[in-house]
């Protein structure tokens, strides 16, 4: 390979490096709650979102709750008003939540090695 090659190589993955990334946290919402409070057949009533977080309000039965997911990774869970949760699904190693990379521009998903 010549040097171009070599420049033109690194450049390329430069340009990798430079793009706009948003990373969400995908997660199955209704297999979590079932793991955090061992009731099955959660019902999501409402749902918020702006750019850093989304919002859910859930039913089962009696119980309400109410889970924020960051983008980031980071969760809070309240049920029935009392914290049950609040930390990063990533780092405990979730098996519900997996982290997912977007280019910006065009919303491909982006897979990361």
């Amino acid at each position: 390979m010549n040097n171009n090659e070599k420049n033109n190589k690194l450049k390329k993955n430069d340009l990798i490096f430079s793009d706009a990334v948003v990373c969400k946290v995908e997660l199955d919402l209704g297999k979590w709650l079932e793991q955090l409070t061992g009731g099955k057949g959660w019902e999501i009533w409402s749902e918020s979102e702006n750019e850093h977080y989304v919002s859910y309000h859930l039913k089962f039965k009696s119980q309400n709750a109410e889970v924020t997911l960051y983008h980031s990774g980071h969760a809070i869970v309240f049920i029935d008003e009392k914290s049950v949760f609040e930390g990063d699904l990533i780092k405990k190693r979730s098996s519900v939540a997996k982290l997912s990379y977007f280019n910006i521009d065009d919303g491909e998903k982006i897979s990361l090695h």
